[in-house]
């Protein structure tokens, strides 16, 4: 949730200098996301979160411009959601439980 609260407040910073700060922020939560998606065996959020990770990285950037990158902006907050609402992961102790540890 906090990333697509990022990718719409950032949405303003388009086509600024501080837009590269939510580049940072999307790409990093791009791959958290996908390492829990990971964990999660929820196996096809991870191409989806290495492609937002890969449009929104401040290191070799994609020169999207306008309306375009507007939309991709709500489309990755989208994702963002669905992703959040669909990925679980159970902690160590109930994993743990399950298997008869302590």
């Amino acid at each position: 949730m906090i990333a697509a609260l990022v990718l719409i407040a950032g949405s303003l910073l388009v086509g600024t200098d501080g837009f590269t700060w939510i580049r940072y922020a999307a790409a990093i939560l791009a791959l958290i996301v996908g390492w829990f998606a990971l964990q999660a065996k929820h196996w096809w959020w991870i191409p989806v979160m290495l492609a937002i990770a890969v449009i929104w990285n401040p290191v070799y950037p994609f020169a999207f411009t306008g309306q375009l990158w507007m939309g991709a902006q709500y489309l990755a907050a989208i994702v963002f959601i669905a992703a959040g609402l669909t990925i679980r992961v159970r902690n160590a102790e109930d994993r743990n439980a399950a298997r008869g540890r302590k």
